[in-house]
């Protein structure tokens, strides 16, 4: 009966998963970009989680890795290079348009090998230390991408890329509406259903990491390092597979981001993006999948729901409060009062402490 239950309640959420844009669309465009831009903070918080809740890495820079894949992405679908390199324009006399099948697995490779970059002066850090040294390399990336318009105009500064390619996907270009028997799909619900399927994927890739043999030795390294040397854990190999593995999603992330704002600039990657993903972690339920995903949908979904109740209360104070401090106070406070009231998280992990079961054979 339970298993019937569980069946029934997964079909229904399918089934709400994939009408949503549709349903979406009647109020408005806007609304599914808010659930688009929920679907791509769920990937980087999945990805952090993979550093943060498995290994116990306390990481402040993530958003670094969300920047190498955007800019990854930007600088091979846009007239940046051709315009700034007259060698590239030669070569490429159509212009730059790399597919889809080059690009993404570059810019995920790109932030993996930036993760393993980051993670290997940082073996021997803990803690504070290491949330210090990560929060600096996520400013070095920011900056190094300021001001890459000199003497060589790589990033265009802080200007940004903009022209970006929209994505092609199996023939079909996710920037124009598609219209199947007689149902319109927008752009954005084309690239809702695009993050959607990266998001399942990216589920099942985690829950199978947190079930395996890796997975169970980051866990080991969280509780105790020491401890876990000391049974014959590779703590050097495994802290930079996770920090390595954790970057490869914020690099996906990234490519996605470009290619569904058009434009990117360093301001997009800035520390306050950090510690949203991290928060969005410790609030739903740090290692807990379910409870990151929840995480990162409220978080995401929050400052923009919150537009339209910082208008009537900017509107009680006689204009004096700017509704953009509104929706942060308002988003504070409820930040607050969830990790008073909750602060091992929203949807904690039930085997907290405990050992995960053995899978069957």
């Amino acid at each position: 009966m339970k298993q019937q239950q569980k069946t029934m309640t997964l079909v229904f959420a399918a089934v709400a998963l994939l009408v949503l844009p549709l349903v979406l669309q009647g109020f408005g465009n806007a609304w599914v970009r808010i659930a688009d831009m929920a679907l791509l903070y769920v990937l980087l918080a999945l990805g952090l989680n993979i550093v943060v809740g498995y290994a116990g890495l306390l990481d402040l820079g993530y958003v670094a890795f969300f920047a190498i894949g955007a800019y990854s992405y930007g600088l091979l679908n846009s007239p940046q290079l051709t315009e700034a390199f007259p060698a590239i324009a030669a070569s490429f006399a159509q212009g730059l348009h790399t597919p889809i099948w080059v690009v993404l697995p570059l810019a995920a490779g790109a932030a993996g090998v930036f993760g393993i970059l980051l993670g290997a002066p940082t073996l021997r850090l803990r803690g504070d230390y290491l949330a210090i040294v990560t929060l600096g390399f996520g400013e070095i990336i920011r900056v190094f991408l300021n001001n890459l318009d000199n003497p060589y105009n790589i990033t265009n500064g802080p200007k940004g890329v903009n022209q970006i390619d929209s994505l092609h996907f199996f023939g079909f270009d996710l920037g124009k509406k598609l219209v199947v028997g007689g149902i319109e799909f927008a752009s954005v619900s084309l690239y809702y259903y695009l993050f959607l399927a990266l998001v399942l994927l990216s589920v099942l890739i985690s829950h199978r990491l947190e079930l395996s043999r890796i997975g169970r030795a980051w866990m080991a390294i969280r509780e105790d390092e020491i401890a876990a040397k000391a049974m014959g854990i590779n703590t050097r190999n495994l802290k930079l597979t996770a920090f390595g593995m954790g970057a490869t999603f914020g690099g996906v992330s990234g490519a996605l981001f470009a290619s569904f704002q058009g434009f990117i600039s360093p301001e997009s990657f800035s520390l306050m993006e950090s510690v949203m993903i991290v928060a969005m972690v410790v609030l739903g339920g740090v290692g807990h999948l379910p409870g990151v995903i929840l995480g990162a949908v409220l978080l995401s979904a929050l400052p923009e729901v919150l537009r339209y109740v910082a208008g009537p209360l900017q509107g009680m104070t006689g204009g004096r409060l700017d509704a953009s401090i509104l929706r942060q106070l308002l988003i504070a406070l409820a930040m607050v009062s969830v990790m008073l009231i909750r602060p091992r998280g929203l949807w904690p992990t039930p085997e907290h402490g405990k050992s995960l079961p053995t899978p069957k054979a």
